[in-house]
């Protein structure tokens, strides 16, 4: 009898991640088109500025700042379906093995967001999670850090452009950082397609931990028990009524002990008593 997994359904959330993942790609290669096309309008402005007319690069300026939000919105509810899924393996590779994991419940948020902390914390929390998760001979770590080298560096390229483009005023300097988030996209795209990977393996691990394996012993109350039967042969259920009795014989019987064996059937009735 198969006994219930304490690995709790991982599947559907690992769905919604990936779908986060791949919608935050999509707009996030939308943003690099709005990006180019406007730093080519920085080129031309830096160029002739006559060759730009006011409203053009006030629509320019929009699309930019639309296109921003737009990225920042689908990015937050990608990073809300990521953490969902990153909070139910860990609390599966918890009941998997409870010693080991490096960081409580409240880091599987807190660890992306803390100064200086994110920078290795969420990658150890992933890391535990495929360790309690992973059968020995597959726990090798390269998918986890080839994905968190390239997060790292694309976050890091992408915030500085963000940071930086809306610091300066120069056109030239605008179309420069605008080129360089269009570098940390093409990053961030790389460490996106890993993400999946990540999702995918952990999640594939977990599922199969839930898939009842071959039955193993009964546990105690399971199983009704029946009383052993004597000398191996299988017990019969006692008769509902008591087996029907030979009429005792009228004369005194010498008392003694019965006999070990089974008596002889009686070839008639019991003679009677002489007097």
């Amino acid at each position: 009898m198969s006994h219930p997994s304490p690995v709790r359904p991982v599947a559907g959330l690992a769905r919604v991640a990936i779908a986060g993942l791949v919608l935050d790609s999509v707009v996030a290669v939308a943003r690099a088109g709005v990006d180019l096309s406007y730093a080519a309008l920085a080129d031309r402005l830096v160029t002739d500025p006559g060759l730009v007319a006011p409203a053009e690069l006030r629509a320019g300026d929009l699309l930019v700042s639309a296109s921003q939000a737009a990225r920042v919105l689908v990015f937050l509810a990608a990073a809300a379906a990521f953490l969902a899924w990153l909070a139910r393996v860990r609390a599966n590779a918890v009941r998997l093995s409870p010693d080991g994991h490096r960081y409580g419940r409240f880091w599987v948020v807190a660890g992306w967001v803390m100064p200086i902390g994110w920078f290795w914390i969420p990658r150890h929390v992933v890391h535990d999670v495929w360790r309690a998760s992973a059968p020995p001979a597959a726990r090798g770590l390269a998918l986890i850090n080839l994905w968190w080298a390239a997060w790292l560096v694309a976050h890091m390229v992408s915030r500085t452009s963000w940071v930086l483009t809306g610091l300066t005023e120069d056109p030239a300097g605008t179309a420069l950082l605008l080129r360089l988030d269009v570098a940390g996209i093409g990053l961030m795209l790389v460490a996106a397609v890993l993400a999946v990977a990540v999702v995918r393996r952990v999640t594939g691990v977990q599922e199969a931990l839930r898939r009842p394996g071959p039955a193993g012993p009964a546990p105690l109350g399971d199983a009704p028990l029946s009383p052993a039967p004597l000398g191996g042969a299988p017990l019969s259920p006692a008769p509902l009524s008591p087996a029907p009795l030979d009429p005792a014989p009228l004369g005194d019987a010498p008392a003694g002990p019965a006999p070990a064996g089974p008596a002889p059937a009686a070839a008639g009735p019991a003679p009677a008593a002489a007097s």
